[in-house]
């Protein structure tokens, strides 16, 4: 009863400051609820230390301040969360998925594998753009990108599966520029590509600068055969360990064709919102806006800006509508681009 007779007080007073029911009850939908978020990737990695790291602070900017639980939802380089994002996942408003971004343009690109439609889901925001970038381990005996394309020695590239950094990066420098990089793929993220090649069993890999100038903070800093050497990035950073290493675009625009350029180009527009926070398709539209202004309410909340800072989180906020631009972007790849990058699509086995 009391209930109902605060409610009905409530309701009173939105009435005359202008506030239609609707949105009340969209303010209230999260009180005492529990929002989960799948993230595509292992712990320890770029993606769930990004994820943990907005998940702290997010509630606090929702109305009814609801608990967030992470979980890892690995598999398939995070393509078993993107699917199950879109075709499982509570439409309710309860579930939020982290997954890579390139499956926007794998569906773009034909991959029959990837079971979303990037246009219907609804995006939260992102919190980086990011920067691809290659490393290799000391023990090689190399120690630069002119030194890879020099001694056309075949590395050993970790990587998870295709539409990730790790496994489409080095297959593009590969077909532009002519590096011989062997792709392993299998893993099962970031931490076990890391131990693979502290173990020797793997020579490098490529990823998100942002990411791994963190996670792998300890082997950049190690010294001899432990060393991680960044050789190769994407796009130019104040970072002394990074700031005078070669740009990608320009490697490829000098040691390739106008079409390799146009094919990277193509491939790196996903790299514009990594890390993005998806809700399915079908939520209330009154509650996406609740999740999309409290993301961007925690970019601007001096507690999490201070947790990032400390944990060396780079941040570089995106918004959903930013992100809504340039899915439509990459889902509008020109029949050409389309064509050249099918080489990084898996094959599907045929059935009978």
């Amino acid at each position: 009863m009391k209930k109902k007779i605060a409610l009905s007080i409530a309701i009173f007073i939105g009435l005359a400051l202008g506030v239609s029911p609707k949105a009340m009850a969209a303010d209230n939908f999260y009180e005492g609820k529990t929002i989960r978020v799948a993230v595509g990737f292992s712990a320890g990695g770029g993606y769930d230390t990004y994820t943990r790291a907005v998940a702290r602070h997010l509630g606090k900017h929702i109305p009814g301040n609801p608990e967030f639980v992470v979980e890892n939802m690995t598999g398939a380089g995070s393509l078993i969360a993107a699917n199950y994002t879109y075709n499982k996942a509570d439409r309710d408003g309860t579930f939020l998925g982290v997954w890579n971004s390139a499956y926007v343009l794998y569906k773009a690109l034909g991959d029959r594998a990837v079971r979303i439609e990037p246009e219907k889901l609804g995006w939260i925001g992102a919190p980086v753009k990011g920067s691809p970038h290659c490393s290799i381990m000391a023990f090689t005996g190399l120690d630069s990108f002119e030194d890879i394309l020099k001694s056309g020695k075949s590395l050993k590239m970790g990587a998870t599966r295709a539409g990730s950094t790790y496994n489409d990066l080095p297959k593009i420098l590969n077909q532009t520029v002519g590096t011989k990089f062997e792709v392993i793929t299998g893993y099962a993220g970031t931490s076990k590509i890391l131990l693979g090649m502290r173990s020797k069993e793997l020579e490098g890999g490529c990823w998100g600068w942002e990411s791994a100038r963190v996670t792998a903070r300890q082997m950049l800093e190690a010294k001899g055969d432990e060393r991680l050497i960044p050789v190769i990035i994407h796009r130019k950073w104040k970072d002394p360990l990074v700031k005078d290493l070669p740009l990608i675009p320009e490697v490829i625009k000098a040691k390739a064709d106008k079409d390799g350029l146009a094919v990277y180009k193509a491939w790196g527009a996903q790299y514009d919102f990594q890390r993005p926070w998806v809700a399915p398709p079908g939520v209330p539209k009154d509650r996406l806006e609740i999740l999309r202004k409290g993301f961007a309410a925690t970019f601007k909340d001096p507690e999490f800006l201070a947790e990032a800072e400390k944990s060396k989180l780079y941040l570089d906020y995106v918004s959903a509508d930013e992100i809504n631009g340039l899915v439509k972007d990459i889902l509008d790849i020109t029949p050409k681009a389309k064509e050249s990058l099918q080489f990084l699509v898996r094959k599907q086995k045929e059935t009978n």
